[in-house]
């Protein structure tokens, strides 16, 4: 991902003294343009947005350049949240359209000439380089899925998000996201069928649709 803006600009000098702040508290503050407010969303929500990122494109740096864009949009937009008490889907939200404009760009040869070590454990843990190899196999299944399949999938499975908010992260009825999620899923477990590696990997997941 392009972007011009430095990651210094998604570092508060402000230090988060707000923690004890109500999710709803914080969107006010956030929408009012307040500094404590916009240092606290960047604390309170950071690490997801990360962690979402590196999951959904296995590249820690595409994933701190997505996560500048998100912020960046986020507080530009934040005036336009008209259910204080649904931040986190509000900021999930940016998250999701950033990542399929993303992944959108992505879409042919995606992760194909990257090393190993440029790949991101799923399970946020160190590994060696046979499982290095086993992710890049991992993320080059699930870069054969459309965008849309892809972000469900990564969401409910990678994420452990709900049915419900996934849908209401990526603007979709709870029916359009269950028929992606088995439409995906069935996909996954297939390809994955195939590898003898990965199924001893991922093979016990006991992926629900």
């Amino acid at each position: 991902m392009q972007t011009s803006r430095s990651s210094k600009q998604l570092s508060s000098p402000i230090a988060s003294i707000h923690g004890s702040v109500s999710d709803v508290e914080l969107a006010r503050g956030l929408q009012s343009g307040s500094a404590w407010a916009i240092a606290e969303t960047w604390h309170r929500f950071a690490p997801m947005v990360l962690m979402t990122a590196r999951r959904a494109l296995g590249s820690e740096s595409e994933a701190e350049d997505l996560a500048q864009e998100v912020f960046h949009r986020l507080f530009r937009k934040a005036k336009t949240l008209r259910e204080p008490d649904r931040l986190r889907s509000f900021v999930f939200s940016f998250v999701v359209r950033v990542l399929k404009s993303e992944l959108r760009r992505k879409a042919r040869g995606w992760l194909s000439f990257r090393e190993p070590q440029a790949f991101v454990d799923v399970g946020g843990e160190a590994v060696d380089m046979e499982s290095r190899d086993l992710l890049r196999r991992f993320y080059g299944l699930l870069a054969r899925l459309g965008t849309k399949d892809r972000l469900v999938f990564a969401l409910r499975h990678l994420e452990s998000m709900t049915v419900d908010e996934v849908a209401a992260s990526m603007n979709l009825s709870a029916s359009t996201v269950k028929r992606s999620l088995a439409r995906s899923t069935s996909k996954m477990s297939r390809w994955i069928e195939s590898d003898l590696g990965l199924v001893g990997l991922w093979g016990g997941k006991g992926w629900d649709r």
